[in-house]
């Protein structure tokens, strides 16, 4: 995967529908980059700013965050499944909860995820209505189903549909804003590292100065970098923030010499956007 390691812009990350704008911070990944990455392998991304929806918290003297965004109908299981969908507003979350019976031995989250059916709708009949940004969960006490959330940014008008492929149940349903409704802003890729501090304060790592490795990455406004502030060993809350609501995706690793590891498979991060989950995945040298 070639890596444009000398390109350096300054992007604010534009505002959602349904969140605070970061002013100042930069942005890691663009749509550009993505489609860059899927069509000719080459990838340019951009550095900036992540276990349940505690809001991200930037440095002193940084922007509200996005992470800040509220989540809609957070923990509302089978959502517009029966009746009429569930109605949300562009830029919007929602967790939807299930239970599924994989007839036999649960699957992994990872493996589960998979065979979670999309199905999209959109007004203009183009692209995608929603994005699942994270999944996670584990077996009911009798082992026999598999208890699953889901956190659902809604991206543009239209209907989305989601359904188990194996017995084709439909777990969640929803109208997604008004036709004629603008779809959200453009994505951009943040990337915050916790202080390890208990007033639960983050790092936002600068997208402006190009690194290959994240630990290379210079903090925010400083001359310092990730390494400087993340002693080898110590393990510490990163927070990714690429959705259309502007909504926190928090994973918790421990630094390793020159590299990251996760200490814990689940959230599964972005399912649906495979080329960020390869980005951030090359940074963090998972």
């Amino acid at each position: 995967m070639a890596k444009n390691r000398n390109k350096k812009k300054n992007f604010s990350a534009p505002r959602t529908g349904a969140s605070a704008p970061v002013r100042g911070a930069q942005r890691w990944l663009a749509p550009a980059a993505m489609i860059a990455m899927l069509t000719a392998a080459a990838v340019i991304f951009y550095y900036g700013s992540s276990g349940r929806r505690k809001p991200a918290t930037p440095e002193a003297g940084a922007a509200a965050s996005t992470a800040n965004a509220p989540v809609a109908g957070a923990n509302t299981p089978n959502v517009g499944v029966t009746g009429e969908p569930n109605k949300m507003n562009v830029a919007q979350a929602v967790m939807v909860t299930v239970e599924l019976d994989f007839g036999g031995p649960t699957p992994t989250i990872a493996e589960a995820i998979r065979q979670i059916e999309r199905i999209y709708a959109p007004d203009d009949g183009v692209g995608r209505t929603f994005a699942i940004l994270d999944a996670y969960g584990e077996p009911t006490a009798d082992g026999k189903k598999l208890h699953m959330s889901m956190h659902v940014s809604s991206e543009k008008p239209g209907m989305g549909t989601m359904k188990f492929k194996r017995t084709g149940e439909v777990l969640w349903r929803a109208r997604i804003g008004n036709p004629g409704d603008a779809p959200a802003a453009q994505k951009n890729l943040m990337i915050y590292l916790s202080k390890g501090t208990s007033d639960g304060a983050n790092h936002v790592l600068d997208g402006a100065r190009s690194a290959d490795n994240a630990l290379n990455a210079y903090l925010q406004g400083s001359q310092q970098r990730a390494r400087d502030v993340w002693p080898d060993g110590e393990e510490r809350e990163l927070t990714f923030v690429y959705s259309a609501c502007g909504c926190p995706v928090k994973v918790m690793c421990r630094r390793v010499g020159e590299r990251t590891v996760r200490t814990k498979d689940t959230p599964v991060i972005f399912p649906d956007d495979p080329a960020v989950v390869s980005t951030i995945s090359n940074l963090m040298k998972w």
